[in-house]
């Protein structure tokens, strides 16, 4: 399946490399300018790497490093220096990239964005996290749900971050709007290991659906993370693994998302994705077309509330050094303030 690594591509293969990037330490303007231009480098090295790679994946904090830092000096946007250096390397390499950076947000706390730019410079997708990783990371969250794009050689493609892939309600819904490969970004370090695999395996599984997996990797000094590039087939096998936990390395595999279409339309037993939304269909014509999960409908109403909520003891960021927050869900910083 793999094709060797990607250096053997069939005609509807699409190649995909995994960049597991040195994490930095970026404190200053100068020290994001510098951290920009290791991360342009690494797309030329993708594609001298491997003329076949059609995108190259960089983790979330490639950018910005595992501080958490929020000085609005070094946060990005769509229309700053650091994305225009994407697009151009992309342009340069003739390659599709995905990129990740910490987006300002005048009204509220930055965004955890994550770009994908095509081989002349557009972006065809931008997706903000929709679940920070709570108490440790302060990020807004996002707000414009999961976008699915027409990638490489015509694939469908996803992109979540981190630990937006411990919800499997994300993975289903990439599935949901068509994705035949979920890209997941991280910068997770060495305790997560064994659930980044399991989870990146069962939301392939799970969903009939590639899944393309990459941390950060190496050491700042204060953290180690821990590269784990992984790319997992549909039927929830490993495809590539890097598991030498070697900084800058990047994990190519070729992957097939017509086989992906073929397995979604012919597959009986553990078609789960239809299967979902189609209960005994041995029994009943069409299988039962409800929606019985309490906390949807809940979720739904507003009305989400689990049996031991008061037991819960973090709801907030203050354990790992942030403020109680008081502003609400779509209110602004200006709105807080005015109240």
């Amino acid at each position: 399946m793999s094709g060797l690594g990607g250096l053997n591509k069939s005609p509807n293969g699409v190649v995909l490399g995994m960049a597991q990037l040195q994490l930095p330490t970026v404190v200053t303007k100068s020290d994001l300018a510098a951290q920009t231009q290791v991360i342009v480098d690494m797309v030329g090295k993708a594609r001298r790497n491997m003329p076949t790679m059609d995108l190259v994946v960089f983790p979330e904090y490639a950018l910005h490093g595992l501080s958490m830092d929020i000085d609005p000096q070094i946060m990005c946007s769509l229309d700053g220096p650091e994305v225009a250096a994407f697009r151009k390397a992309c342009i340069d390499n003739d390659i599709w990239g995905c990129f990740s950076i910490m987006e300002l947000n005048p009204g509220g706390m930055p965004f955890n964005s994550g770009l994908i730019i095509d081989n002349t410079g557009e972006l065809k997708l931008y997706y903000r996290k929709m679940h920070p990783w709570v108490p440790v990371e302060p990020w807004e969250p996002g707000d414009q749900g999961i976008p699915v794009i027409e990638g490489p050689k015509g694939c469908k493609l996803a992109l979540i971050i981190c630990h937006d892939g411990m919800f499997p309600e994300m993975a289903r819904e990439c599935a949901y709007k068509g994705a035949e490969i979920m890209i997941r970004t991280a910068g997770y370090t060495a305790p997560i290991r064994e659930s980044w695999k399991f989870t990146n395996q069962s939301n392939a599984f799970c969903n009939l659906m590639v899944t393309a997996n990459v941390c950060m990797c190496g050491t700042d000094g204060t953290f180690d993370s821990m590269g784990e590039g992984m790319i997992v087939n549909f039927d929830g096998t490993l495809v590539a693994h890097g598991t030498s936990g070697r900084p800058d390395e990047i994990i190519t595999a070729e992957v097939r998302p017509d086989l992906v279409r073929e397995a979604r339309a012919n597959w009986g037993v553990e078609n789960n994705i239809y299967q979902f939304g189609h209960r005994g269909y041995v029994a009943v014509k069409g299988g039962a077309q409800d929606c019985p999960y309490t906390y949807m409908t809940d979720l739904a109403a507003g009305t989400y509330r689990l049996p031991w909520e008061n037991d819960v003891v973090h709801t907030d960021g203050t354990s790992c050094g942030f403020d109680t927050p008081t502003r609400l869900y779509g209110d602004s910083k200006t709105q807080d303030a005015a109240e």
